[in-house]
């Protein structure tokens, strides 16, 4: 076996062994390396899958690359400092965001955290690391089950062949998980430069979960808008705090979207002819000079949605899938249906904020930019705008309380988001709500 289509200068077959292989990784690693060094840019531990080998890693998905990688992401784009301005025009904004969000949802206000509520791109990297990696770190453990699996079955019966597969499979190992890291911290880097707060992205990234905004992604998603500032933070304030509310006062739901992953997970195999396509071609047409750091793409990313793993298909690993698009856009859905509630006819520019940003999310989403290259899961805006219709009409036909206690039981599939009144049938909601919080 030739892993991912590199072999020692020797060619020999028959003497290959786990330390050739090593050296291959390493002498790859020092060829990136050196063309990153002529951008100007530290390589150490950036779209570098090899990083982990030095510190004989056997982290599933190393952090340390997870961080390294999304900070240099973050340092090329730029992060601006938060300022004393900003923390005073965010507070403002959470403020009468807490005060109208207790008239549209059941749910109460988080408790007060010692955390800022205003950062930087950097601090926001800072702050959601343990929720991404923790969130993530079923990808990496399903490939690296998958590449067990493989190797076992390659070594035969042989036990010389067995032993030699074993110290592979630990090499593997790590090329897997840091490659993973890798590209997912591209991904989050990618996302800092757009993402408006921790909870843009839908996902549970915070423990407790807490509101927080980045004042110059906000700016930067309000430019040319001939909108008062005012009702643009109060705007995005709103949309957060919601989604904070939501994840803090239902910790299964948390569980939930990341039970998802954990069943994608279970479902990866390993395309070896794949990877070793994938990573000549990486190899052979590298070029520094495609650098593209505001959407994280570079001619060394290797995607792994095309081709290294893909989902078994089972129904099981189909429902997975499934699952986490549904509950995405339930989420965000929900976020949509919420703000407009509490805003009212109090944002004169409210019609227009949505409109913006579901055009807007439309091509660039958050969650669209990490699950399409990390998992191939394409997150449909029409799927959210559903969910938002769905969640508004369950507010009209019964009322608050009752749509925001179908958070507590079973969640609607895509296509009862299509039939609400059907779907509050089946669920046969109670008048009696007082068990909701």
């Amino acid at each position: 076996m030739s892993p991912f289509g590199f072999t020692p200068d020797d060619g020999d077959e028959e003497g290959k062994k786990p330390e050739d292989f090593s050296a291959m990784m390493r002498q790859m690693q020092e060829q990136i390396q050196k063309q990153f060094e002529q951008m100007g840019i530290n390589p150490a531990g950036f779209i570098n899958p090899f990083a982990a080998f030095a510190g004989g890693s056997t982290d599933a998905l190393p952090k340390n690359v997870v961080r390294d990688t999304a900070k240099k992401f973050v340092q090329v784009q730029g992060s601006e400092p938060i300022g004393t301005k900003d923390v005073s025009v965010v507070a403002s904004a959470f403020e009468i965001s807490d005060l109208w969000l207790n008239e549209a949802t059941h749910f109460p206000a988080t408790q007060s955290s010692s955390s800022p509520r205003a950062v930087s791109r950097l601090d926001w990297v800072d702050l959601t690391l343990d929720g991404w990696h923790q969130t993530m770190e079923p990808l990496a453990t399903g490939l690296s089950t998958a590449i067990s699996g493989l190797l076992d079955e390659a070594s035969g019966s042989s036990e010389e062949m067995a032993n030699s597969m074993g110290a592979i499979t630990g090499l593997l190992r790590t090329f897997i998980g840091s490659m993973i890291a890798t590209q997912l911290g591209q991904a989050i880097g990618s996302i800092s430069a757009s993402a408006t707060g921790v909870h843009d992205v839908g996902l549970p990234l915070l423990t407790p979960a807490h509101p927080v905004l980045i004042p110059e992604n906000i700016e930067k998603w309000s430019t040319d808008l001939e909108i008062p500032k005012s009702e643009v933070y109060i705007f995005h304030a709103l949309r957060e705090a919601s989604v904070a509310r939501l994840f803090e006062h239902n910790p299964w739901i948390v569980a939930y979207i990341r039970s998802a992953i954990v069943d994608y997970g279970r479902g990866i195999h390993i395309d070896m002819d794949a990877i070793q396509r994938q990573a000549e071609d990486a190899m052979q047409n590298f070029d520094p000079s495609q650098m593209n750091p505001e959407s994280g793409e570079n001619s060394f990313s290797i995607a792994l949605n095309k081709g290294i793993f893909t989902p078994e298909e089972t129904p099981a690993q189909r429902a997975a899938l499934s699952k986490l698009e549904t509950v995405l856009a339930l989420v965000d859905g929900w976020a949509d249906e919420v703000t407009t509630q509490a805003a009212g006819d109090r944002l004169p520019a409210l019609a227009q904020l949505r409109e913006i940003y579901r055009r807007q999310r439309a091509t660039s989403a958050p969650s669209q930019q990490l699950f399409s290259s990390l998992l191939g899961l394409q997150v449909t805006p029409r799927l959210a705008r559903e969910a938002s219709a769905f969640w508004q009409k369950i507010r009209e036909v019964k009322d608050i309380a009752a749509r925001d206690q179908i958070w507590s039981g079973i969640l609607p599939s895509a296509q009862e988001l299509l039939d609400p009144e059907k779907f509050m049938k089946s669920a046969q909601i109670p008048d009696d709500l007082s068990g909701l919080l």
